[in-house]
């Protein structure tokens, strides 16, 4: 039986980026057989974004308000639950991911709930960001090791790949506030199984980064307050 699979692209004022990222996939589709939809879930951008989406006829929701990443990507999870797919995949706009790794990604659940494309394992990824982000994914890493047992080595990647069953947990919840690291612990403390799987990442071509705290400890010091309150919830 073929498995239905979704791209879901959280975009927020990508008018440079977003149609390159759409026409990497159709080609990649064309090129490899595959049959991959997409659907760009616009976080109330509010510069071309739309006007960019709606000339290609690229499929997208339009958000009216900025939602966050998290809203947008709950968005996403809630049309592929809606909608009877298989596995979505989470997959920047920016052009920072790879489109040839998503298969690596899907194959990997056949043992998993969850894969998550890891510039930090394996020797796939030059680029890996700046000293003082690695610095604070290394203690993200830590404390989600601390309170879950399993090593995530890339705890901000965007890029990652869902069962269904993990696809209707996210579309009923999903954190709207540092979404990665926080959904992994969820994941994991619902004893749900997660991988890494090792991808090549891109640097942003165009646009600016929409995590741009990680120079100020203030914003790591709310990850892993945020982390240890997930944590110490009772799960049924």
């Amino acid at each position: 039986m073929v498995k239905k699979i979704l791209i879901i692209i959280p975009a927020y004022n990508e008018q440079y980026n977003i149609l390159k990222t759409y026409k990497s996939i159709i080609d990649y589709n064309k090129q490899n057989k595959t049959n991959y939809d997409v659907i760009v879930i616009n976080d109330g951008s509010i510069d071309n974004t739309k006007y960019i989406l709606e000339k290609n006829k690229i499929p997208h929701i339009n958000l009216i308000h900025n939602l966050g990443i998290g809203g947008a990507v709950q968005t996403g999870y809630k049309y592929a639950f809606e909608n009877n797919y298989d596995i979505a995949v989470q997959f920047d706009g920016d052009g920072q991911h790879d489109i040839r790794y998503i298969k690596d990604l899907i194959s990997s659940l056949k043992d998993n709930d969850m894969a998550i494309g890891s510039r930090f394992i394996g020797t796939k990824s030059s680029f890996k960001s700046t000293k003082m982000r690695r610095l604070g994914i290394n203690v993200i890493s830590f404390f989600i090791k601390l309170f879950t047992g399993k090593k995530i080595y890339d705890t901000t990647s965007g890029f990652r790949a869902c069962n269904r069953v993990l696809i209707e947990k996210f579309s009923m919840s999903y954190p709207t506030e540092y979404p990665e690291p926080i959904s992994t612990v969820e994941a994991l403390k619902t004893n749900h199984k997660i991988c890494e799987v090792a991808v090549e990442m891109n640097e942003r071509e165009a646009g600016t980064s929409s995590i741009h705290s990680w120079k100020n400890i203030y914003y790591m010091v709310n990850v892993i307050l945020s982390i240890i309150v997930v944590s110490l919830r009772r799960y049924k």
